[in-house]
């Protein structure tokens, strides 16, 4: 460890930052959070950067680790340390970047929140009386009936629905399409909002949910509007798509149990993916069992270590 004065690492620090600043355009805010990071690593050697080897930065990272920060941070601050000796190993400044092959402690993913079945009806407790509020309505109908990821919905046709038979074909992640089933207040929503929809009678495909004019619907305004419906309906702007995703996933996998089914509708390819569900109903069924059960003892945060990887 060095002392309070220069180190040898801070003048090639102060260049970096310099070059994320005048070449790179970042925020302030991301400057002072790679400061913080490679002022910390600095603090742990006495060796100029040519002389770093990957166990110093490995020890580093058991340094953050037994520090108590969480996996998160220590992902971050190896990130800055891995670009700032990117950018001397480009500059030949370093023969090769130590921090390239290092890793940190892998983060808990959270579960995903979801909504319960009396918040999901109450988000839909509204008149569709305005253009507007007639697209929201058929695009919350999309995300938590049909369960549908937001690029998945603002990417549809107009010429993708098939609303006599019931379905819509979407185009998921790897390009692959699929049709999923709509239900009767879906289909409900999605006639109400093509009665008024901008390009009512042209012919050829055109999106199916339109921003300003007849331009495609951006995903921040998706993500707005949910927030600004939920505010008003459920008093709370925590609302978001994959939200709705998740709380249509989970809603339908405690009616049916049928877990391949659920997988098929959400488009994964690997059926571990889908398994999240399950995590998300046994920890539905603990909180149960935990507030219930006279002879309970496994308490709810003896079971809130599950984790588990968000789909996207």
């Amino acid at each position: 460890m060095t002392g309070t004065g220069a180190r040898p690492l801070d003048s090639a620090i102060a260049a970096f930052l310099d070059h994320l600043r005048y070449e790179k355009n970042y925020s302030a805010n991301t400057l002072a959070a790679y400061r913080r990071d490679l002022v910390r690593f600095a603090a742990t050697t006495d060796a100029p950067a040519e002389r770093i080897t990957r166990s110093d930065v490995n020890a580093f990272v058991a340094r953050l680790h037994s520090a108590g920060l969480a996996p998160r941070s220590i992902h971050r601050a190896l990130s800055s340390v891995r670009s700032f000796f990117g950018y001397l190993e480009a500059r030949g400044q370093t023969r090769k970047n130590p921090a390239a092959a290092a890793r940190a402690p892998r983060p808990r993913n959270r579960l995903p929140g979801t909504l319960d079945a009396d918040q999901a009806a109450k988000l839909f407790e509204f008149d569709a009386t305005t253009p507007v509020l007639k697209r929201d309505k058929a695009m919350l109908e999309l995300l938590y009936g049909s369960g549908l990821r937001l690029s998945e919905l603002v990417g549809v046709d107009r010429t993708d629905l098939d609303l006599d038979n019931g379905f819509v074909t979407v185009l998921g992640k790897g390009r692959k399409a699929r049709q999923v089933p709509l239900g009767r207040h879906c289909v409900a929503a999605l006639r109400d909002w093509l009665s008024v929809h901008p390009a009512t009678g042209e012919p050829g495909s055109v999106p199916l949910f339109t921003g300003r004019g007849r331009s495609r619907i951006s995903p921040r305004t998706v993500q707005n509007r949910l927030k600004q419906l939920a505010a008003r309906q459920l008093g709370s702007t925590e609302l978001h798509p994959h939200m709705l995703r998740h709380s249509f996933a989970s809603h339908l996998l405690e009616s049916s149990g049928d877990l391949r089914a659920v997988q098929e509708l959400l488009g994964h390819s690997d059926l571990g993916t889908t398994q999240i569900y399950t995590h998300l109903n046994f920890q539905h069924l603990a909180s149960v069992y935990d507030s219930a059960h006279p002879r309970a003892e496994l308490k709810k945060e003896a079971r809130s270590g599950v984790d588990a990887a968000d789909d996207g």
